[in-house]
């Protein structure tokens, strides 16, 4: 009988040290939380952390919903969202991890290699249709995006759109992985996403947000500095009551460790 039931307390002494937590949300931010959490749990054997996209809006409603504990978002928490997650009797914590530079990508053939805010503005609302009408060669500007649950999709139409809506002809797509690979291979294709996704199969180009005085490359040197200017906070969210489980992963993430990857990954500190 006192086997039992110490192996009843032992297994309860587990369960309550092993930190289970779930993180969901923003593509964006994605990448760089899958490398903090396998560097964290592989420094903290009892840690337990599963780690999965959908989106900013995927993850905040997750959290609200309570079947996530921290909330992944490239765009900070609507005001609709936090009253929402504070109707419990808990309140949402806001964390930036780290910035991010939004590039603008296109095919590595296309000749254009710089546009102003005006320009991307014009593309995006679907008043310019052709790469002839902003320097390039007789082509149909075809325009990939996010969807509409993306926080990217957001801070891009609130930043470089002036808040205009989008023309309804963008072809929207569920990850930012998505957009990287359908403008790698469609050579009139746009699309926008974040600093540590470009890859050499297509072209991030310059970009003036000063009427075309000065165009701007993105990058971590020229985010850094505050010369690029489409840069954004990147954050987690979580609940106030679940603060003593996320709180541990939290800090390592703001540690000089968990700053670390952040560079590594491609993103830009907070530091």
């Amino acid at each position: 009988m006192k086997k039992i039931i110490i192996s009843i307390i032992a297994l309860v002494v587990l369960l309550s040290t092993t930190q289970a937590q779930k993180i969901k949300g923003s593509d964006t931010v994605l990448p760089l939380a899958q490398k903090e959490a396998e560097l964290f749990m592989m420094k903290n054997k009892s840690a337990r952390i599963t780690v999965t996209g959908g989106g900013s809006g995927v993850g905040i409603s997750s959290l609200i919903d309570n079947t996530t504990d921290i909330a992944m978002s490239s765009r900070k928490m609507k005001l609709s969202e936090k009253m929402k997650a504070n109707a419990s009797g808990s309140t949402a914590q806001e964390i930036v991890i780290a910035l991010d530079a939004l590039a603008v990508i296109v095919h590595p053939a296309n000749k254009v290699s710089k546009l102003t805010r005006e320009q991307l503005e014009g593309i995006y609302t679907g008043k310019i249709k052709n790469w002839n009408e902003v320097g390039g060669d007789n082509m149909t500007i075809v325009v990939y995006g996010r969807e509409s649950s993306s926080g990217t999709y957001d801070f891009f139409k609130e930043h470089v759109l002036d808040n205009k809506n989008y023309a309804a002809s963008i072809l929207s797509m569920p990850a930012t992985g998505a957009i990287v690979q359908s403008v790698s291979q469609t050579k009139g294709a746009i699309g926008y996403v974040g600093l540590a996704y470009i890859e050499k199969n297509v072209k991030a180009v310059s970009v003036s947000f000063d009427l075309g005085k000065t165009f701007v490359k993105p990058s971590f040197a020229n985010a850094k500095n505050k010369t690029y200017p489409i840069v954004r906070p990147l954050f987690f969210y979580h609940m106030s009551t679940t603060a003593n489980l996320v709180k541990p992963f939290i800090n390592f993430v703001l540690s000089k460790e968990g700053q670390a990857i952040v560079l590594a990954e491609g993103y830009i500190t907070i530091k």
